[in-house]
């Protein structure tokens, strides 16, 4: 009997569907073409959902999915998908960047060459009936000055083939160094702006955001030579259509190539519609065989992988968990989340910050996970959120204005490794850590407290004025209460005021003992957790 069900509502390749139904715990419902209102009333069925660009996951639909745990999107683009809502409702939300890095550079490519020597319109007249050689005069894009804005996988193998036919090349990317631009034979440009004064040819590889909106205005465009020409295959809304025309018309620019639009498919409206200048296919960036083969079966694989593993690639919403990530941080991850939960017990409530640090071997890893699960473990039960998760604990955290930040370990210990988790309230710090014991997690501290216990289990944190016989009134009351003790650890401050005993037993203690213990004299909290 299956586990999980897979909705694919936008067509990929047979292969990967049939790589979804290969694993015996997925069952998967291929129906394509659903409108909005037939999408909301099964999506709820389903854990894992398969698209492509026209299906629109919105915040109704992830308000509706409320047993979705991941989202692949056959493609690069994810401006289809509410990131946001996805994040919100603990959804993992992968794409797959790498299965058509080929076909769409080949296409961008293809343009801008038939940009160059105007072959459409030439195409056109010969169809015509005309013989018209001097209306499709062309240029050569020998010698030319490319920008290429976004040095991704697409990005990098345009520019390849741009410095084979022997362009100029300059690259902006915030992300690109001068080594990597060196080694890659390219000019490094600073700004986008820098790029773009003095180029022919401006090739575009970046997400669509709220900062590249219009990243072409007509300011821009104005930067580069008199006759450029511009090539979009990244995501419509990158060019300022209407800046596009105004300069075409003006003759600054000598031609625009698109694959993308800001409203898909172009209406009536669409400013450069009819324009002579110009070249536009349907999209078709990674409408290979080979790229719908690639991207589809990679997508089913990272969702199958992931509801059946937990192994994520290539998310958009939170760090990849692969198996060489979960080798490496993978044991700690089970502590971390005890110290989270442990420290929404005893720590104080609504808290301003909860501080994660790291000492010895654990400090070098990427901690970015291990700090998700400490969150995670925490919010699960200080603020009684449905679905905490590894995706959407840190918006949570945020939406109730809890900082969250990592540092070194700060506490007096003997332990060569430590996880440090603190909860942070005005002056008010309450602190929890662990450590390794060989691969044995333990507990070390609790509150001021250095003690050894378990990080696994139901326990009793009594924390009592420090004299003789409170030990023993504890014990007693959990013997006539039949609740068996199976480990107990104490602990006292160095001026011998208070003292703590933490009690794992066997079975939870029932709530009027709890309250007969906090009623005893001396006895100053009484908490019950499982970890």
């Amino acid at each position: 009997m299956s586990t999980y069900r897979v909705l694919v509502a936008d067509p990929i390749s047979e292969k990967g569907v049939e790589a979804l139904r290969a694993a015996p715990e997925i069952t998967v419902d291929v129906i394509t073409g659903l409108k909005p209102a037939e999408l909301l009333p099964i999506i709820g069925q389903y854990h894992g959902l398969v698209v492509r660009s026209q299906t629109k996951v919105t915040a109704e639909v992830f308000a509706a999915a409320t047993n979705l745990k991941a989202i692949g999107r056959a493609g690069v683009g994810v401006d289809n998908i509410d990131r946001a809502s996805a994040t919100d409702h603990g959804v993992v939300v992968m794409n797959t960047p790498s299965g058509n890095t080929i076909s769409t550079a080949e296409h961008a490519f293809t343009l801008m060459l038939s940009l160059a020597r105007n072959i459409p319109q030439a195409h056109a007249s010969i169809i015509a009936g005309k013989w018209d050689r001097k209306s499709f005069e062309g240029v050569e894009i020998l010698g030319k000055r490319l920008a290429v804005i976004g040095m991704g996988r697409i990005g990098t193998e345009f520019a390849k083939r741009a410095q084979a036919f022997g362009m100029t090349v300059v690259a902006y990317d915030p992300f690109l160094t001068s080594a990597r631009a060196q080694s890659l034979k390219m000019e490094l440009a600073q700004s986008v702006d820098e790029a773009l004064a003095g180029a022919d040819v401006v090739t575009l590889h970046i997400p669509l955001t709220a900062d590249t909106k219009h990243l072409l205005n007509h300011e821009r465009i104005s930067l580069m030579n008199q006759g450029a020409l511009i090539v979009n295959c990244a995501r419509g809304g990158l060019v300022d259509e209407a800046a596009a025309k105004a300069l075409l018309d003006s003759g600054h620019l000598a031609g625009i190539a698109l694959d993308v639009y800001e409203t898909e498919p172009p209406t009536a409206e669409f400013p450069l519609l009819g324009a002579k200048k110009c070249v536009f296919t349907p999209h078709l960036g990674a409408s290979t065989a080979e790229a719908q083969e690639n991207v589809g079966t990679e997508v089913a694989l990272q969702i199958r992988d992931f509801l059946t593993t937990g192994e994520i690639r290539n998310a958009v919403n939170m760090p990849n968990l692969d198996a060489h990530t979960l080798e490496s941080v993978g044991p700690y991850l089970s502590l971390a989340s005890s110290l989270g939960k442990l420290l929404s017990k005893i720590g104080p409530g609504q808290c301003d910050s909860v501080r994660v640090s790291y000492l010895g071997a654990v400090s070098e890893l990427d901690t970015e996970l291990i700090t998700r699960t400490v969150l995670t473990g925490y919010l699960a039960d200080a603020h009684s959120e449905a679905q905490v998760n590894l995706v959407n604990a840190p918006a949570i955290a945020k939406a109730h204005g809890i900082q969250v930040v990592e540092a070194t370990a700060a506490l007096a210990t003997n332990c060569t490794e430590l996880i440090e988790v603190s909860a942070v309230k005005g002056s008010e710090i309450c602190t929890v850590a662990g450590t390794f014991y060989g691969s044995a997690a333990r507990i070390v501290h609790i509150s001021g407290h250095n003690v050894e216990t378990s990080p696994r289990g139901r326990f009793l944190f009594v924390e009592n004025d420090d004299r003789p016989g409170m030990v023993g009134t504890v014990g007693m009351s959990l013997g006539n209460a039949s609740v068996n003790i199976a480990n107990m650890a104490l602990s006292r401050t160095s001026d011998r005021s208070r003292a703590v005993t933490v009690i794992e037993v066997d079975t939870e203690p029932p709530a009027s003992l709890l309250e007969k213990l906090r009623q005893t004299p001396g006895i100053l909290r009484v908490i019950c957790f499982e970890l």
